[in-house]
């Protein structure tokens, strides 16, 4: 079986093999990951953490918005309805003084790499203090030239004075999520959302001149069927966005109790969820979709797909990204900062959160310390979850490291070898077409922390 080679990638799948493997292992946003982390690094970490960053170094920010106007159920984000207007105020007055917490330690006039609002749905704010916090955010930091400004919204609730304002806040990109466009499948997960709907949306961002919009689809869903998804599918790519992402549902009823409201019985089983798999590859790079990853698609000249060709693809809590900038800073409830010395994440609980802040002190209340053996592994991931492929006596050295401290993951990765899903060469580990659905399951080799973890994880495929 031949290496993946970009955009001719053809949807390749031995059902039993996969079958074989799957097991619910982590989704590799970061290692060590999120299962990992532990009270014992606080905010007094992460100030020590922030102010050893090189002053060279550029960051990229995020800022995390918990808040949605209607509550889907298959979402399991921490996220809940706001009070009303003024809980919503005084929550972009808590990022922007976290924003210059930051500042403070970091240096203000630090080189911004990329802004990103996630959610919930960031548009919740409404667009003056989006505005606002995108302000404070571009006059602490110095965006870099061609810093892309990325803003998630629920085109149900998209107006076109909340989109003047995005377009005068410098707003480059923005997500909608639609997750599906079939009747039934939406009653089920409870988000009603006419393909007018989105389509209007995507209109009055274009008339703005905010160009560049994606897409979010999830697979999996209830009552979704291939017929359906296939529906989705030619619906989505007529909307021509720059970006498709196309998920796959995890049914966590354990952790988000939302989920409770969803018939088990409805949803698809694992031989439908490689097929959607396979489905959704066929149609999107046929439509010209380059494949980015596992779970994203991108027109050629999206500079995900010029970074992907270019071997720059990264990976973060956010999911694919060309932000080259290996430093990521989140603010606001549950955001996740990734640095060289580990990762943290805020308290979710939001009187906590506003405590901490106005108090002037980090709202840490997790996090992990990454060891050289860690960042090691966390490259190796990284270039697996992008590349499909990666030089392990390279990284080694990349790393200051033997290039046997692979044989023990090399031994884990056998079973992958055995039955085609990888191929290893002079240290050149390839993922094979029939390989890239698993490579959640194969990124499971080389993770050290995996065994000792109780963290519950989502089906690998």
């Amino acid at each position: 079986m031949r290496p993946l080679s970009g955009a001719d990638i053809q949807v390749v799948m031995d059902q039993p093999i996969l079958k074989r493997f799957e097991r619910p292992v982590p989704r590799y946003t970061s290692y060590p990951t999120a299962a990992q982390f532990h009270a014992g690094v606080d905010g007094a970490t992460y100030r020590d953490w922030l102010q050893a960053l090189p002053a060279a170094e550029a960051v990229a920010l995020y800022a995390h918005v918990p808040f949605c106007r209607s509550i889907c159920w298959y979402c399991a984000c921490h996220t809940q309805r706001a009070r009303g207007p003024a809980q919503l105020e005084a929550y972009a007055e808590l990022l922007e003084r976290e924003l210059d917490l930051l500042a403070s330690d970091v240096g203000e006039g630090r080189s911004l790499a990329a802004l990103q609002f996630g959610g919930g749905t960031p548009t919740e704010l409404g667009g003056k203090a989006l505005f606002r916090v995108v302000n404070r955010a571009t006059r602490l930091f110095a965006p870099a030239p061609g810093a892309e400004i990325s803003v998630e919204a629920d085109p149900r609730f998209v107006t076109a004075e909340l989109v003047d304002m995005m377009a005068l806040a410098g707003v480059t990109r923005v997500s909608i999520g639609v997750q599906d466009f079939d009747p039934a499948v939406q009653r089920a997960i409870n988000r009603i959302q006419p393909a007018e709907t989105t389509a209007a949306c995507m209109q009055m961002l274009r008339d703005a001149g905010i160009d560049h919009i994606n897409i979010d689809l999830v697979y999996g869903l209830p009552r979704q069927t291939l017929d359906s998804l296939a529906a989705t599918l030619a619906t989505t790519v007529r909307l021509k966005p720059s970006r498709i992402a196309v998920f796959g549902y995890a049914h966590v009823p354990w952790m988000a109790r939302r989920q409770r409201a969803i018939d088990e019985a409805t949803l698809p089983g694992m031989d439908l969820r490689l097929d959607m798999v396979r489905l959704i590859g066929e149609k999107l790079t046929k439509a010209g979709y380059r494949s980015i990853g596992l779970d994203h698609y991108a027109l050629p000249d999206d500079p995900l797909a010029v970074a992907a060709r270019a071997g720059g693809l990264r990976r973060n809590f956010q999911g694919y990204t060309d932000v080259s900038a290996a430093t990521f800073l989140g603010v606001g409830a549950t955001a996740i900062s990734r640095l060289p010395s580990g990762l943290v994440q805020n308290t979710g609980a939001l009187d906590q959160y506003a405590a901490a802040i106005r108090e002037r002190r980090y709202a840490t209340a997790r996090g992990v310390a990454a060891t050289p053996e860690d960042r090691l592994i966390a490259d190796v991931i990284e270039r697996l979850m992008c590349d499909f492929k990666v030089n392990l006596p390279r990284v080694a050295r990349r790393h200051d490291m033997p290039e046997h401290i692979f044989d023990d993951d090399l031994a884990r990765l056998q079973p992958f070898t055995d039955d085609g899903l990888v191929t290893v060469e002079g240290g050149q580990l390839c993922v094979t077409d029939a390989g890239r659905p698993a490579v959640r399951l194969i990124c499971t080799a080389f993770d050290h922390h995996l065994p000792t973890s109780n963290g519950r994880h989502s089906p690998a495929i």
